[in-house]
């Protein structure tokens, strides 16, 4: 091809030119990369685009997660008194949230998209901070569900649309470990949003607004705030990032597309078939599920670690009953880095949803086995521990199972929507009449992550199973008479694709 051999960093430039041109595959037709890079100058690329992109992502995505969950603190704190509450009420409350979550979840990551994750992050942010402060005026139940309805439709493209668009810049195997830099803000919004609430709540008011209402206030205008940064910060793509060189957009377009088989452009158009691929590939499915049995603990902790706390604690102050919610969650929140910081070096991720059981499955059972409060608390401590590093894993599992972009953003939002019926279920799960020891819901999460365990140790004997089956394929033969539009349509079905686990 008459390549200047003189010089390494020469050979490399070209290949990762050539491999980023559209039209151009990445890999040969049997799954093998064509491109090849210098580990140093990769290393210094990654690093630039970590320092770019990820921080705003983490910090749209912590105030999402305290927009939804600070209802729980804004609960202990007389929300519940104020707006005539009784029986089911908070539960329905918080399920008028799911639905509309819930039924926006694929839509909204497509629109992510075709508009441009770079406008539609922050433009969603905007909206639900908006919505946030709203909900500090509402007087009556159904206005509380009517704000809460809003919310989810907004937040519902957050968490698909950012593990969607870190999709763009990273190889399969450092997804993971981005994605827990951001997911990590779930644990860190428990934790957070209580020291948050607990000094809010010592404020005598806020304008017009007083006790519970100033948590929702406060934090909507944050956030509002971090939505317009976002607009100025947030970057689409490699080719249109003004802070890359045009070589190192070269490099970060070809080395993601040298990961996948058969395809000649990073960002394709929409079809069916692809969106088909993505939502239904055995993996997504199974993933998904565990993801929304995980999704079961994960909120219900959220939602209701206060009410669990003052259980615990009933004749400590409103202000310590938050101050208690916040160690768990920093203890989760470094295992939702360590975790996938771990896969990332390892390049694996089902063995992880295997590990993360029976930490879950022994909290549980301490909550159903003892009323001792402190062996209780510290139950909690393991089950956040174990729990909320499913989110960046489960998302990545989903993103390196499936070849194209399309693909890619469906199962994911698809991921994400089965993981907020979970939540759905979640915010059924702790019952009023069932408290103060919540058998019922602490059977049930018990029972999730068993099933867990279950499911996901089937899955990986499946996928090396299947592996090995695709092995023996003649890759020829089967790829034969077929255009290339035909192949790219395959998209995990390609006889050179393999499983990653």
């Amino acid at each position: 091809m008459g390549r200047d051999s003189s010089s390494q960093d020469n050979i490399e430039t070209y290949e990762g030119s050539f491999a980023a041109e559209t039209g151009k595959a990445a890999t040969d037709k049997y799954g093998h990369a064509l491109v090849q890079y210098d580990p140093a100058l990769e290393r210094r690329l990654r690093l630039k685009i970590d320092l770019y992109i990820v921080p705003t992502v983490a910090l749209l995505y912590l105030f999402c997660f305290i927009d939804r969950a600070n209802i729980g603190n804004a609960k202990i704190a007389g929300m519940d008194k104020d707006l005539g509450m009784e029986g089911y009420d908070y539960n329905s409350v918080i399920s008028v949230f799911y639905i509309s979550y819930i039924i926006f979840e694929i839509p909204s990551n497509l629109l992510c998209k075709w508009m441009g994750p770079g406008w539609f992050l922050p433009l969603i942010t905007l909206l639900f901070g908006i919505v946030s402060v709203c909900t500090a005026f509402v007087h009556t139940l159904p206005q509380m569900a009517g704000v809460r309805f809003l919310l989810g439709i907004f937040e519902a493209g957050m968490m698909p649309g950012i593990a969607y668009y870190l999709s763009r810049w990273y190889r399969r195997a450092e997804l993971a470990f981005r994605l827990s830099l951001y997911m990590v803000m779930a644990p860190l919004a428990g934790a957070f949003g209580g020291l948050l609430a607990s000094a809010i709540l010592t404020l005598d008011g806020f304008g017009s607004v007083h006790t519970w209402r100033m948590i929702f206030a406060i934090e909507g205008i944050i956030t509002i705030g971090l939505a317009l940064i976002g607009f100025i910060t947030l970057t689409d793509r490699p080719e249109s990032a003004r802070w890359l060189t045009p070589e190192e957009k070269t490099m970060a377009i070809a080395r993601v597309k040298s990961e996948r088989v058969g395809t000649t452009v990073v960002l394709d158009k929409m079809d069916r078939h692809k969106l088909s691929r993505g939502i239904f590939c055995p993996i997504t499915l199974s993933t998904s599920f565990v993801f929304l049995l995980n999704n079961i603990t994960v909120q219900g902790l959220a939602f209701f670690a206060p009410t669990i706390v003052r259980t615990i604690y009933p004749n400590s102050r409103v202000v310590v009953q938050q101050l208690y919610t916040v160690p768990p969650y920093a203890v989760g929140a470094f295992f939702v880095v360590l975790f996938p910081l771990i896969s990332w070096r390892i390049d694996r991720r089902q063995i992880f949803f295997i590990l993360s059981a029976p930490m879950v499955m022994v909290g549980y059972a301490m909550f159903l086995g003892t009323e001792n409060p402190s062996a209780r608390y510290g139950a909690t401590f393991l089950i956040a521990s174990s729990t909320f590093c499913m989110g960046p894993l489960s998302n990545a599992q989903v993103s390196a199972n499936v070849v194209s972009d399309t693909a890619r953003s469906a199962g994911i939002g698809t991921n994400v929507m089965f993981g907020n019926i979970g939540g759905l279920i979640s915010s059924w799960s702790f019952l009023p009449w069932d408290a103060p020891n919540y058998p019922i819901g602490n059977g049930l999460n018990l029972a999730t992550a068993s099933t867990i365990l279950v499911v996901s140790t089937l899955t990986l004997f499946w996928m090396k199973k299947d592996n090995k089956r695709r092995e023996a394929l003649d890759i020829d033969a089967e790829l034969e008479g077929l255009t290339q539009e035909q192949i790219e349509e395959l998209d995990w079905k390609h006889p050179a694709f393999h499983w990653r686990p």
